[in-house]
């Protein structure tokens, strides 16, 4: 299993802190480093400006909501990153919400799992540097990307629901989780993009699972912030329903705190279970806890 660092300055610092975000990462010697695309800057383009500063690590974006993009246009913009980036990128897209679609930003949420199909028949061939040609119900393409120094980037998916795992074994690299405990991704979400991608001869999925990390004397103060700081994933449906398979009454519930030792065997524990990349969330509160929680990531490493 490959550790990774899922970022958080994209969202709340400046560029130059997601600069310095991923090179820290790097340095730490973590596989991956994956920038979240929410309401603050552009993650695709932050993405851009680490590949340039900063040298060797996989950059992922975790993830870009696809409703809002057409997949010409992400596809064009992914290979100008990867071009960038000497081919380092991982394109994590997502359906995002429908409250966030319709309730904020006035577009349609209609048939979410017709949407990703028709939406990967496209963007699937471009990542690939050939030419799409589909006719659907909502998009019609028929265009390619030619981006030098760009060989193309790899594409996972928010995939939570069956369906929607289904899709993702079919047409992309595999999927990237957030709010989905060890429970449910031993009992749903592995065995079941795992088994629909061998059904159709397809190689094995990347699974990589996004949780909460936090090393700390203090399990119940650690709680109580983790169910703060990440409330609102609670009142999300997909991400509730991912809870609600886990018995958990919240994200606190499955944000993996403790000490060093019990924090490196809950994360360990995940490769036994089929997943391929942890993509640790740091959430400590005092500079013992940070220092802490990144030394413990690193300790994995060895």
């Amino acid at each position: 299993m490959k550790y990774g660092i899922f970022g958080g300055a994209v969202n709340d610092g400046t560029v130059d802190d997601v600069v310095a975000e991923a090179r820290s990462a790097e340095k730490d010697g973590f596989a991956s480093y994956w920038a979240p695309n929410i309401f603050g800057h552009d993650a695709l383009t932050c993405l851009a400006i680490v590949g340039r500063e900063v040298p060797r690590i996989e950059l992922g974006t975790s993830v870009v909501p696809t409703y809002p993009r057409h997949p010409h246009a992400i596809a064009q913009q992914c290979h100008t990153v990867a071009a960038a980036s000497g081919n380092r990128l991982t394109l994590g897209i997502g359906l995002s919400h429908k409250i966030v679609i319709e309730n904020m930003l006035g577009m349609s949420y209609d048939k979410p799992v017709r949407h990703l199909r028709e939406y990967l028949s496209i963007l699937g061939p471009i990542s690939r540097g050939e030419t799409a040609h589909f006719d659907g119900d909502t998009y019609s393409v028929h265009a390619r990307v030619d981006a030098k120094g760009s060989t193309g980037f790899g594409v996972v998916v928010a995939a939570l629901g069956e369906q929607m795992l289904r899709v993702t074994a079919a047409m992309a690299d595999g999927t990237l989780t957030w709010c989905t405990g060890p429970s449910t991704l031993a009992g749903h979400t592995i065995p079941t993009i795992t088994k629909a991608a061998e059904e159709l001869g397809r190689p094995a999925p990347r699974v990589i699972a996004a949780l909460p990390v936090c090393v700390t004397q203090d399990k119940e103060a650690a709680a109580e912030r983790a169910a703060k700081v990440f409330a609102v994933y609670g009142t999300l449906p997909s991400y509730r329903a991912m809870l609600d398979k886990e018995g958990a009454a919240g994200p606190a519930d499955i944000a993996i705190t403790g000490s060093v030792a019990e924090v490196q065997d809950r994360v360990a524990a995940l490769a036994s279970i089929g997943v391929t990349d942890f993509a640790a969330v740091e959430f400590g509160a005092t500079p013992d806890e940070i220092g802490n929680t990144r030394e413990a990531l690193k300790g994995l490493l060895r």
